[in-house]
């Protein structure tokens, strides 16, 4: 095995969390936290703990193999605890780690920008429409 320079260590490790890398871990980490049900789960989570039953009402349309899986892989990520109440029924609540609190911010002006920009990208939607059809129209 090769030695490297303190110089070729530096790139290796700038190489390795290049966000933009496919392989890379940061990649990785924000190919999870930009998926739709991830944002859903989080900003739920946002107010304080919540049942399982309970996010499945308030986060519309998600399955609950959808929601099992995205709350394992939060739970993993160190984002959301699990907690278990022995009782009949028993009880789990779900609530954000301090990590995942740090998300829910950036999560939560996400959701405040595009509600105050939905009116503008419908717009740039239907103008884009209406340029696609007259361009077809042209062929």
């Amino acid at each position: 095995m090769a030695t490297m320079t303190a110089a070729q260590r530096r790139e290796q490790a700038r190489a390795d969390y290049d966000v933009f890398m496919n392989g890379c871990p940061t990649n990785q980490l924000l190919n999870r936290i930009s998926d739709k049900w991830v944002s859903l789960v989080v900003g739920a989570l946002a107010g304080g703990s919540m049942r399982y039953s309970d996010l499945g009402r308030r986060i519309a349309g998600v399955s609950p193999k959808m929601l099992t899986q995205t709350l394992r892989s939060l739970e993993r990520d160190g984002l959301v605890t699990r907690t278990v109440t022995p009782s009949v029924p028993v009880r789990v609540d779900y609530e954000l780690t301090p990590l995942g609190h740090s998300l829910c911010l950036l999560l939560l002006a996400v959701a405040a920008w595009a509600e105050s920009h939905i009116d503008e990208v419908h717009e740039a939607r239907e103008q884009y429409d209406l340029s696609s059809d007259e361009g077809r129209a042209d062929h």
